[in-house]
């Protein structure tokens, strides 16, 4: 991002689909860059450009580069839901012992992924959020961060449009096990049906985790604190821990026991593993939990599936006042999107006392609520629902976005 570029950093412009990034050198040279590589011819005598043939291609090359050259551990964490949340629930743990570099925020793609550029000589563990919506891509990024522990959530009804069902996802996410090192630590969700089949990975059986499956990793007892988050007991292997996760939600159950076989993989203490866990901090978008106005907010919004949705709806559903519920579309469900939209509208019933639905398709949503008798309004834009704001919510309501 030319906007951010301190002195003598290096900047790499990259095509989108709205944006040329060649467009703004100029910009980044204004604003501190001491050089560039680019694909593009250009002229600037005064300054180290660098001449390649694709931008992109540069950034994954120095990653893989780096990558080599650092020893660094890295841990690469997937699955259709849950994966920036278990990435910091993880991170979280191991910053009790190590210095450790994560993916910021959701930069998890073919883009930011390569943030592995960052990991400095101090950095003992990386833990990178690897999101995928097609075929081959996983591989890429696998070629690039080359993790030695892999962790796969779940596998859900994501990006269907290029993966086509269920199947397909499980084949694209498990790419990531191609190029992982040969002595990989794999940690998965054996509650997952498409996961629980996966015997073996380069030779050496995965660590599998549950709740509702008996595992050698167990949520053995658990209590909802409302919003405020879940005790919970978890057995791993012969040892049990005792902890809080500060974050609500049935669904971090299962981020927290990945994150204990990750702790207990790198050699931590018990205690070590649960004082991780009850310091975890939510990011924006991702279960971010503030006041403003007496109105309390729980801030989901990043982007979502059918599997998130009804996973913050089930927060919400532990809230304390009046529950308002405020759900946007849902993209890249393939020919299931109708079917799938409605599903969330009948999770709603019965869990919350207003249900707001925004865009076109969840128009979907906000007919199956109705159809289940959930108080429900629906506007084809944001605008229009921002007109009477005042009209819905409330002070002493908590509000899902």
């Amino acid at each position: 991002d030319s906007r951010q570029m301190k002195n003598g950093g290096m900047y790499i412009p990259l095509k989108g689909e709205r944006f040329d990034g060649h467009d703004f050198i100029e910009s980044a040279f204004q604003t501190g860059a001491t050089a560039i590589i680019t694909a593009k011819d250009v002229s600037y005598p005064d300054k180290i450009v660098i001449k390649v043939e694709d931008t992109y291609q540069a950034l994954k090359d120095m990653a893989i580069y780096l990558r080599s050259h650092r020893p660094v551990k890295v841990v690469g964490v997937t699955g259709s839901v849950g994966k920036t949340s278990t990435k910091e629930i993880i991170a979280s743990v191991l910053e009790e012992k190590f210095k450790v570099l994560k993916t910021e925020g959701n930069y998890n793609n073919e883009i930011g992924e390569p943030l592995i550029l960052k990991i400095r000589d101090e950095h003992e563990v990386a833990v990178i959020e690897m999101g995928i919506s097609d075929f081959e891509e996983m591989h890429r990024l696998a070629k690039v961060s080359r993790p030695d522990v892999c962790v796969i959530t779940n596998i859900g009804t994501c990006h269907l449009e290029n993966l086509g069902d269920r199947d397909g996802v499980f084949k694209a996410k498990t790419e990531m096990f191609d190029y992982a090192s040969k002595d990989c630590f794999v940690v998965l969700n054996g509650d997952d049906d498409k996961l629980s089949n996966v015997k073996e990975v380069n030779g050496h059986a995965p660590v599998f985790f549950g709740i509702d499956t008996d595992r050698d990793v167990m949520a053995i007892k658990y209590e909802s604190l409302g919003i405020r988050g879940t005790k919970v007991k978890i057995k791993y292997f012969d040892k049990e821990l005792d902890t809080v996760i500060p974050i609500p939600g049935y669904h971090m159950i299962y981020n927290a026991m990945a994150a204990v076989c990750i702790g207990s993989h790198f050699g931590m203490t018990l205690d070590e593993i649960d004082s991780g866990i009850r310091n975890l901090k939510a990011i924006g978008g991702r279960n971010n939990i503030f006041t403003t106005n007496g109105i309390t907010v729980i801030d989901d919004c990043y982007n979502a599936n059918p599997m998130s949705m009804k996973a913050s709806i089930n927060v919400l559903s532990q809230a304390n006042g009046r529950k308002v519920a405020i759900l946007g579309d849902m993209f890249e469900l393939g020919e299931n999107s109708k079917e799938l939209h409605k599903e969330v509208g009948q999770a709603a019933v019965g869990k919350v006392d207003i249900l707001v639905c925004i865009g076109n398709l969840s128009k979907d949503i906000a007919e199956a609520a109705i159809e289940g008798g959930c108080n429900t309004l629906y506007f084809p834009n944001k605008a229009d629902f921002e007109e009477n704001l005042s009209a819905y919510i409330k002070e002493g309501d908590t509000v899902l976005i």
